[in-house]
């Protein structure tokens, strides 16, 4: 079984966002701690949460092509155990009250 390889861009300005990157493909991930944010996110992008350490994380991809959607999850499991959190439960949809999106 192939394994994607990721690397990891952070912001030097805000140590709440980083970037996902995928060596092997074009699949890059936004990752927002939206415990300090009140990011708005982007209706053309896959947008999944998770918890680490009591935070919550925003993972939204960036210009997601079909191809690399399957490798969302993969990647977003690579990050949960970066940081120390492999059993980080990934969220479909926003668990704060009031932020569901209506369908």
């Amino acid at each position: 079984m192939d394994h994607n390889v990721y690397l990891l861009a952070t912001d030097p300005n805000d140590p709440c966002r980083d970037i996902i990157h995928s060596r092997d493909t074009n699949l890059k991930v936004r990752v927002i701690c939206l415990n300090n944010d009140n990011y708005v996110p982007d209706n053309n992008e896959i947008q999944l949460y998770g918890y680490i350490e009591s935070k919550l994380y925003l993972f939204e991809t960036i210009d997601i092509n079909a191809e690399d959607a399957l490798d969302v999850v993969g990647a977003i499991q690579w990050y949960a155990d970066y940081c120390g959190s492999p059993e980080m439960e990934i969220l479909p949809e926003d668990p704060r009250p009031g932020h569901h999106m209506a369908m």
